[in-house]
């Protein structure tokens, strides 16, 4: 990838300015690629990416993937969409047609100009797991018309769009199944439970679990998820996915507030709500195809991971 710009490798990151986006840019760059962000700031924040803007390789558009966009790239990492129920639910029918519009506007430009593309979709296309941990060939359990359906089967079209464009125009694609993912430049308002728990817990303020904290998640820093993301857009082609991308080792959300008081020196206390509609009570990634296919799993433990989180959460509070 030596030489000037035009010898580089082009690639654009929907939702570049996002948590995940930012991140990826970042990695990318340093890397030695051209990265194109494309963000419409509905979660994205322009704060995530100021660092990156004196690089000659960095290039952003405020565009809204709803709309085509008309651009020659080589790669394409589509991460555009609100990921956290409070954002997703704040205008369900706007998440709906991110998901679908977007994807149908990405992969007709990834077919017009031969790119290769990966979908960022979520472990939300399992709903509510009736098995466990959750396999890539799982069908999921999503209730169809809920509050979080519009998340969760907009993210199912477009994975079921991927696929058509695919088998049917033979389009490069990737399909990567995101598991909770946490670190740094995480949306402070996100309502996501790392987040949420660190601000807590850094403002002395009561810690909120919704329900009785004995549902589970699997929490994988935004490195390790960054790496298997690019593993998976560089794996050999006859691999396309779907994949999940996640750290297996489980722990409840009780558990996971207690760690975090602890590693905040925090007097908060916790305090019980009543669950939302939908919530899954088990979430599990078995990694084991990211393994055998990518040689990819997680290498940050919950401690390393939540000490640089809160570190940036501190800072973010200190400046306000």
């Amino acid at each position: 990838m030596a030489g000037g710009n035009f010898n580089k490798t082009r690639v654009l990151v929907t939702g570049g300015a996002g948590f995940l986006g930012s991140h990826l840019c970042e990695r990318l760059l340093k890397e030695g690629y051209s990265v194109i962000c494309l963000d419409n700031y509905f979660t994205g924040q322009k704060r995530n990416i100021f660092h990156l803007m004196d690089n000659r390789n960095f290039e952003v558009i405020r565009h809204d993937i709803v709309n085509p966009i008309f651009l020659e790239v080589d790669e394409i990492y589509n991460l555009a969409c609100p990921a956290s129920p409070i954002h997703y639910q704040y205008n369900p029918v706007k998440t709906t047609k991110t998901s679908v519009m977007g994807a149908i506007n990405m992969l007709g430009l990834a077919k017009r100009v031969k790119a290769k593309i990966l979908q960022a979709s979520t472990s939300e296309v399992y709903g509510d797991p009736t098995i466990h941990p959750q396999k890539e060939d799982y069908w999921g359990n999503v209730n169809t018309i809920g509050t979080r359906a519009c998340y969760d089967e907009g993210k199912r079209c477009a994975e079921t769009l991927f696929f058509d464009y695919y088998r049917q125009n033979r389009v490069n694609i990737r399909v990567a199944r995101i598991f909770n993912t946490y670190g740094p430049r995480m949306h402070p308002n996100d309502g996501r439970v790392v987040s949420n728990f660190i601000i807590q817990a850094l403002k002395q303020e009561p810690i909120t679990i919704f329900g009785d904290g004995t549902q589970t998640r699997s929490f994988c820093f935004v490195d390790d998820m960054i790496e298997g993301l690019v593993k998976m857009m560089n794996a050999p082609d006859d691999f396309v996915g779907p994949v999940n991308l996640g750290n297996p080792e489980e722990s409840s959300i009780l558990d996971l507030a207690h760690l975090i008081i602890t590693m905040t020196g925090s007097r908060s206390e916790i305090q019980f709500l009543p669950p939302p509609m939908d919530d899954p009570q088990r979430r599990q990634p078995d990694i084991s195809l990211a393994q055998s296919k990518l040689d990819w799993h997680p290498k940050v433990n919950i401690e390393e991971g939540l000490e640089k989180t809160i570190q940036y959460f501190r800072g973010l509070l200190q400046e306000r």
